[in-house]
């Protein structure tokens, strides 16, 4: 039966495509509702709290992806076996953000605002590392 409750934002999808932006969502999400604290290391969060917390982010994973973490009850257990499972998305994005800076060139633009668009995604992905591009590496 699918999900009729309206999420809030798009489910965390099974390849992991979209886990960083799923964390900061949660994080936010969770802060605006007083449950950040249940996903922090040695947290003193209520077990009411933490309940809540992990509804909501149950609620926000695909359905095979809440089947394979079933038995799992413990929210920062959940919280960390779904880093372990797609942190290294950060990587590749990382990946992808060098090698695009290393062969972007301007004369592939029609126009400077298309050439700054690209180096502001870029960039954006880049911080994600807390790498950040300088006047050499944008040739």
């Amino acid at each position: 039966m699918a999900n009729l409750v309206k999420l809030d934002f798009v489910a965390l999808d099974i390849t992991g495509k979209n886990y960083l932006t799923l964390v900061v969502d949660t994080k936010i999400h969770l802060e605006a509702g007083n449950l950040g604290e249940p996903i922090k290391e040695e947290n003193s969060a209520s077990s009411q709290d933490r309940a809540k917390a992990m509804i909501f982010i149950r609620r926000h994973l695909d359905e095979g992806l809440k089947s394979e973490y079933l038995m799992v009850e413990d929210l920062l257990a959940l919280w960390k076996a779904l880093r372990n499972k797609y942190n290294h998305q950060k990587m590749v994005i990382l990946l992808r953000a060098l090698y695009e800076l290393t062969h972007l060139r301007i004369q592939d633009f029609k126009s400077m605002t298309k050439y700054k668009s690209v180096m502001f995604i870029i960039n954006s992905q880049m911080k994600l590392y807390e790498e950040t591009i300088t006047q050499g590496d944008a040739k």
